[in-house]
């Protein structure tokens, strides 16, 4: 009994001390054989009976007592330790054997108390504080302790069946192996006393009892059968994705980037891809689950899916209102027009694109102009000769680099998210075989995915600034139709104007814009194309393949352009109503005054007509040599109005609708006219001859100028438009037919030197075809009339320096005797002196470089590259 005594109070300590080391089911069992000797020495008291062994050592009283706190003690820290990660297949093993004496439960309750205690460890670790890095520390440790469960729950529970083959660098069926090691019958098994008995001779006088005990399990622990466990492991995962999946979605709240959310998911593949989780993970999961099991595809990818959306739409979202807030402050400012000489010289060029034409500026040339080309240049970089050439403002550039800015810094954030750019030729092919075998999973398998994102957003971010501009348009053109006043400084016009340029030239000024909406591969889709093109060029019948997202990138030109184009005819309409009005009331005043006001100049001519006798008789006649001055102003100030908004960069089709909507205005005006006059003979001041004749002059002058265009590659028209005609016809009614016969020749000639010479003033209207003539037309001339000289050659400047190649001076000898013949028209032939006339070397050389097509000046290559 002294023996006994003294065992049960040298158990605590050991009990203790096993718990300090982590060794439970040591302690499990050392409070098992201190249960075993309260039971032989009888003291458990109850009501009626009390232990003879408490009254004769009271000591043993508090022992007793201490000893009932050992088994919640024990039960909590075991349960405790199967919810760490790094804790071993063994410990775990231990800690369930312990649970399992302690509470007498089955194997599959062990099972079930891992499972619950794994799922504690979930939620605490979704529940802690987070901030900053610390997410991809979460993600990665939830991933991990999600790993570490299903390769524990194969270590200590699964046992293969008879005729499977164990992987034999993995261990399986610890628990039961561990189980039939501490409940073993005497002399199969470890002692409980084993260890100690070898330090101590008092241990001898221990009964047999108390030396050979070992726990006893009151049931079977059988094997848990692999469907429960399959099924069990199933229920689970299931259980578990729902509470990760909120948990990790509350957790990605807090990533603000998609460089953030790449790294978070580099992490967790590096983690997957450790050879400590993957060299086994395959036969784990067929082994446990019967089939794969992919944390990224099944648990994460979605999650970061959507992330990546929200944050997308998101940062789009904030660039579509940051770019309407810029337009409504451009508009503002616009509006607020600053006085000459003020501080706001950007805002006073939008209303005169003419003063920043001709305004100099340090930006206009690159610093590396003299000495790169232009194939070696970047695209990107724009000169400020460049940007004039194509009336950009700096209020357009303003907008769109801060657009393009704005969408370079998300685009740069998405591309943290795709293949490296060395890798992204060979990520549009699937990954093969050895790839997925050395990879947890593919990192880049949703990347065309995400780039749709991008598309998607980027075009609701375009048709949200696209739906601003065309509010801003109706607004401003209900004001523009509500005032009768027309003025060049009119903030409405110039906020449309404005509006205009901006559609045209934000495909162009904002590089990624299209970026964004061609995906990564843009450029490289670019380029093909271009080569393709090429091919086709030479006579290849095989049309190339239309990209779809080179597609989307046309719809966004295309509807940018429509919005340009409606823009430019809001300000047609506009000046065209404005000027033609003005243009009409003087057409229509009556008063002698006001007539003889307007007159021009009429030339005075002599001709010979042959009477019935044959003799030959002179006669003078006068016929006007220049419209009336109201004409002349009206179209004076149309093509200032034109050069006030950059006439060469607009768009042919607006050029066009305004020439042709300023014809269809004034027609009804001089129908008016012509009819009024017709059907009221007695007015104030009759329709005579020579108003007639003067009226007829200016129409024919007018549709001259005012026709529209002919396009290249097709012929001029020759049907004049009927209205016209008919509106000739009703003026010349006025006219004595046989006056109209004599004068019509001699009308025609003034009219056509008229043409020629305005068209310089006037080029904006007529166009550069209509500025030169051939040189063997005029050969014959013997008119005394001072009319413009005009090159063939279309060449202005005679005085820049060339410098001819090997090859060009072969061609220059080859051609000398042509270009020699070609000059020795008997009437034309130039004097020697004339073949140094400055300017006359070049136009040889450009005459002569230039085949079928009109020369440039800008073919020069040194001269090209100035204006990039």
């Amino acid at each position: 009994m002294a023996a006994q005594i003294k065992l049960l109070l040298e158990i605590p300590e050991w009990i203790w001390s096993s718990m300090e080391s982590a060794q439970y089911l040591r302690a499990t069992q050392l409070y098992l054989l201190c249960c075993h000797l309260h039971s032989l020495l009888q003291l458990e008291s109850s009501g009626s009976h009390y232990s003879p062994v408490l009254s004769r050592f009271p000591i043993l009283v508090r022992q007793v007592a201490a000893s009932g706190h050992f088994r919640s003690t024990i039960l909590l820290e075991s349960k405790s330790l199967l919810k760490g990660r790094a804790v071993s297949d063994q410990a775990i093993a231990e800690a369930l054997a312990s649970i399992m004496l302690l509470e007498d439960s089955s194997p599959r309750q062990a099972l079930a108390d891992f499972l619950l205690a794994r799922k504690a460890s979930i939620q605490q670790l979704l529940n802690q504080p987070h901030h900053g890095s610390g997410i991809k520390a979460q993600v990665c440790s939830l991933v991990e302790l999600l790993a570490t469960t299903l390769y524990q729950a194969y270590a200590v529970f699964y046992t293969p069946l008879e005729g499977q083959l164990p992987d034999p660098a993995l261990s399986s069926g610890l628990l039961f192996t561990t189980l039939e090691t501490g409940t073993a019958p005497a002399g199969k098994g470890v002692k409980v006393l084993n260890n100690e008995m070898k330090s101590g001779s008092w241990f001898k006088y221990l009964p047999s009892s108390v030396t050979d005990f070992q726990p006893v399990l009151r049931t079977l622990a059988r094997p848990i059968n692999q469907d429960h466990l399959r099924d069990t492991l199933l229920q689970w995962i299931n259980m578990c994705k729902e509470d990760i999946k909120s948990g990790i979605s509350s957790l990605l709240v807090y990533v603000k980037s998609l460089k953030g959310l790449a790294a978070i998911r580099d992490a967790v593949w590096e983690l997957l891809t450790s050879e400590s989780l993957s060299q086994h993970w395959g036969f784990v999961c067929q082994r446990l689950l019967e089939h794969p099991l992919s944390f990224w595809e099944d648990f994460l990818q979605q999650l970061f899916l959507d992330r990546l959306q929200a944050l997308t739409k998101e940062g789009l979202d904030g660039i579509s209102s940051s770019s309407k807030q810029l337009l409504v402050s451009a508009l503002q400012e616009l509006a607020a027009r600053p006085a000459p000489g003020g501080q706001g010289r950007a805002v006073q060029f939008e209303y005169d694109i003419a003063s920043f034409l001709w305004s100099e500026a340090p930006s206009d040339l690159l610093s590396d102009a003299a000495w790169v080309s232009v194939s070696n240049r970047s695209h990107l970089l724009k000169s400020g000769l460049s940007m004039k050439a194509q009336a950009l403002t700096p209020c357009i550039q303003s907008f769109c680099g801060s657009l393009d800015s704005k969408l370079k810094i998300k685009l740069d954030d998405l591309l943290s998210y795709l293949p490296p750019e060395k890798n992204l030729k060979d990520s549009a092919d699937p990954p093969t075989g050895s790839q997925l075998r050395n990879s947890a999973f593919d990192r880049y398998a949703d990347a065309s995915t995400v780039e749709e994102s991008l598309r998607e957003h980027c075009l609701s971010c375009v048709r949200y600034i696209l739906s601003c501009v065309q509010s801003e348009l109706k607004a401003a053109q209900d004001r523009l139709q509500s005032s009768s006043r027309y003025s060049p400084l009119d903030s409405n016009l110039n906020s449309v104007l404005f509006m205009a340029r901006l559609c045209q030239s934000m495909g162009e000024l904002c590089p990624n814009l299209k970026q964004c909406i061609m995906g990564k591969a843009g450029d490289h889709v670019t380029r093909e194309t271009s080569r393709i093109g090429k091919k086709l060029g030479k006579g290849s019948s095989k049309a190339p393949e239309v990209n779809p997202a080179q597609a989307r990138w046309q719809e966004v030109r295309e509807e940018l352009l429509k919005h340009s184009m409606e823009a430019y005819r809001i300000w047609s309409i506009t000046v065209s109503k404005a000027l033609v009005h003005r243009f009409t009331l003087t057409l229509h005043s009556d008063t002698a005054g006001s007539i003889l006001a307007t007159a021009t100049n009429w030339e005075e001519l002599e001709i010979q007509e042959e009477t019935e006798t044959g003799n030959s008789v002179t006669s003078k006649i006068r016929l006007p040599v220049q419209p009336s001055w109201y004409v002349q102003s009206l179209l004076f100030h149309l093509c200032q109005e034109v050069n006030r908004v950059g006439g060469h960069a607009l768009p042919k089709v607006t050029q066009q609708e305004l020439l042709k909507g300023f014809l269809d205005e004034l027609i009804p005006a001089y129908n008016e006219l012509a009819s009024n006059k017709h059907n009221k003979q007695d007015s104030a001041f009759p329709m005579t001859q020579n108003r007639s004749l003067q009226l007829v002059f200016d129409l024919r002058y007018l549709t001259m100028i005012l026709s529209a265009r002919q396009e290249e590659g097709k012929t001029p028209r020759t049907q004049q438009d009927p209205r016209i005609q008919q509106v000739i016809e009703a003026l010349e009614s006025h006219i004595d037919p046989f006056d109209l016969d004599v004068f019509t020749p001699p009308l025609n000639r003034n009219l056509n030197r008229l043409s020629q010479r305005t068209s310089v003033l006037l080029g904006l209207l007529t166009g550069t075809e209509k500025m030169f003539t051939s040189r063997s037309t005029n050969v014959n001339s013997q008119e005394p009339y001072n009319i413009l000289p005009l090159s063939s050659s279309q060449i202005r400047f005679g005085l820049l320096p060339l410098s001819m190649s090997s090859s060009q001076r072969a061609k220059s000898a080859t051609r000398g005797s042509e270009v020699k013949k070609s000059q020795r028209a008997p009437v034309s032939a130039p004097r020697v002196e004339e073949t140094f006339r400055p300017g006359n070397l070049f136009r040889q050389l450009a005459s002569q470089e230039e085949e079928p097509a009109a020369p440039s000046l800008f073919k020069m290559g040194w001269l090209s590259s100035m204006t990039k």
